[in-house]
């Protein structure tokens, strides 16, 4: 465990040492407050010793070469199983009671999910910020404009490489006159040329629409070193194509929580294995006064001004249940969303040089926005570099069907070259709709090594996000066709734990990985959780921070706005501190005060 149990009192108490909770780790620490951040999980090595772990042991899932905490465990993607007979099972941390899974795991380390995530990071839409108003889901408290100047710090923090001239053009968002990114964008794959070249200013038509599509391949915002664009603009090495960013980038190009922590000021200290078992709050004033956490095999507890939970969408709505706090509402642990990812696959005419690169470079965004989304869930469409690999059909798959056929030699290499080097991937992210049905509650019967009830989820897919699944599946064949493609998309029982029947045609989804809603945030105590800040509607002094209080996901990667949002909710936090009491010294940012020392209670 890092650092030492010598202060019993905080400025703030952060829970989490992820995206979110790094990063507000870093604002107040900055302005010279005094920062407790406790992580459950352990401290994972570097990127190369991390890359080179992975590699050692012949890949496996995006959470196996990070130090798992045997108190603090994760949920994986291959907890889950399908079954042949359709259906699935599940087993590990979290308990799912369906009827369809919640197919996403996260990592639990110093850094979280934000380890091994892609690193793609553009904006929401505008029009995600009031899915209310489309007719499903809910409006967030705030809107795109009032985000917009987060955005833009969130990206210079990130070192999100982007053109924004593009951004305006092919997605619609107003970003600001003269604004540019930290970094021009990443260079196309040969694969993204190759599309382009066939599908730039072709249509399709999409089922739920009027008109027809156009489509332009359009880079993706990525939170990885490229070209800066102003001089002196320093985030580290360059992105070198090494294709395994998720789990790790082994040349540290692409942006974690602990390059922030790395610039983290010396009031800021961070403990490690701390599993934070519950909010204390003062039963008479509803003020939050500290939290109970164990470690190395005791109970501690601390007191702080604030208290901030930046655990993960499930793990803050954990803890809130545990602690039995800001539920007025009874919106604790609803709403769960994440982005269900339709796939779909086929072999190229010929080779487009897949499984080099980040695995999605550019994508088609005709389908985020318009009137459609009225009728079906909209969907962005990221065209993967990897191959078949998230569809169970890369390299080693390949390799052992050939070699089980008796293919051997000179034939083998032939038949692997020209088979892997025509492969390509569709992945549909679609929205879904904040349902309180959807939700994380508590498994009394079923307790994690410390003994605390364990997350059991409740899941299921409504009609619009499967009318979303049958636009994107008509909207592929049409691309397949104009690509001249060899479609291969299949969706066996056994192979896909989300696996349904919709319209007459059996669909498949992956999850994202992008948990949100809840702790959702709102305009009034009785329908919310937290206020536009983050902070609890019945506790002033309690903020939740991340994607669960975000009220929709639209269709892009959340990572960027969770950040946004923790930079906006930093600010609202420092002016409650000022409220509260003075800083131990005033100084710049870049010189905060050193902390004090005295005893842990």
């Amino acid at each position: 465990m890092n650092g030492s149990a010598d202060t019993p009192h905080w400025d703030a108490v952060v829970v989490g040492a992820g995206f979110a909770g790094s990063l507000v780790a870093q604002r107040l620490g900055a302005r010279g407050w005094r920062v407790l951040v406790l992580e459950a999980g352990r401290t994972a090595p570097g990127a190369a010793e991390t890359a080179a772990a992975h590699r050692a042991a012949g890949g496996g899932p995006p959470t196996a070469p990070y130090p798992h905490s045997p108190d603090a465990p994760s949920p994986d993607v291959t907890d889950l199983t399908g079954l042949p007979e359709g259906g699935f099972t599940a087993t590990g941390y979290l308990r799912q009671y369906g009827p369809l899974p919640y197919a996403s795991g996260y990592l639990r380390a110093n850094g979280g999910t934000g380890l091994l995530w892609t690193g793609l990071a553009p904006r929401m839409h505008p029009e995600d910020f009031r899915t209310g108003d489309l007719g499903h889901g809910r409006n967030w408290p705030i809107g795109y404009h009032d985000l917009e100047p987060h955005y833009r710090e969130a990206e210079r923090e990130l070192g999100v490489a982007a053109d924004a001239e593009e951004q305006r053009r092919a997605v619609g968002l107003p970003i600001p006159d003269g604004y540019a990114y930290p970094m021009r964008a990443i260079p196309a794959s040969y694969l993204d040329r190759q599309l382009a070249r066939a599908l730039d200013g072709r249509t399709v038509r999409d089922p739920a629409a009027p008109d027809p599509a156009r489509l332009a391949v359009t880079a993706t915002p990525h939170a990885r070193n490229g070209l800066p664009t102003r001089p002196g603009a320093d985030h580290g090495p360059p992105c070198a194509g090494s294709a395994s960013c998720v789990p790790v980038c082994p040349s540290g190009a692409k942006y974690t929580p602990l390059r922030t922590q790395a610039r983290w000021a010396p009031t800021v200290e961070l403990r490690t294995e701390a599993v934070v078992g519950r909010v204390l709050a003062d039963p008479v004033t509803g003020r939050a006064t500290g939290v109970e956490y164990l470690a190395d095999g005791a109970a501690h507890r601390v007191t702080a001004e604030l208290v901030v939970l930046a655990a993960h969408a499930i793990e803050n709505a954990r803890l809130l249940l545990l602690s039995g706090l800001a539920n007025r509402s009874d919106q604790v642990g609803r709403n769960l969303m994440d982005h269900p990812v339709l796939l779909t696959w086929g072999l190229l005419p010929g080779p487009v040089g897949p499984y080099r690169g980040p695995g999605s470079t550019s994508g088609l965004e005709a389908f985020r926005f318009g009137g459609a989304r009225r009728r079906r869930a909209p969907f962005r469409i990221e065209i993967g570099n990897w191959g078949w690999s998230w569809v169970g059909g890369g390299p080693e798959a390949e390799t052992a069907a050939l070699l089980a056929a008796g293919v051997r030699g000179k034939e083998l290499r032939e038949r692997l070259g020209d088979r892997l080097g025509r492969q390509f991937s569709f992945q549909f992210e679609l929205e879904q709709t904040a349902d309180p049905t959807n939700r994380v509650t508590l498994d009394r019967e079923r307790r994690d090594p410390l003994g605390l009830p364990v997350p059991a989820i409740h899941y299921d897919l409504d009609g619009y996000v499967r009318e979303g699944m049958a636009s994107a599946r008509a909207v592929s064949d049409q691309i397949f066709t104009l690509l001249g493609a060899e479609d291969h998309t299949a969706y066996p029982g056994g192979g896909w734990p989300g696996r349904l029947e919709h319209r007459g045609r059996v669909h498949g989804y992956r999850g994202a990985g992008h948990a949100g809603g809840t702790h959702l945030m709102g305009d009034a105590p009785g329908t919310s959780v937290v206020d536009h800040w983050q902070r609890s509607w019945d506790h002033p002094n309690l903020y939740a921070v991340g994607c669960g209080s975000m009220p929709s996901l639209g269709t892009s990667n959340p990572s960027l706005t969770m950040a946004a949002l923790a930079l906006r909710s930093a600010e609202r936090m420092h002016r409650d501190l000022l409220e509260l009491r003075r800083p131990a010294t005033l100084g710049s940012p870049s010189s905060p005060s050193p902390s004090s020392s005295s005893s842990e209670s």
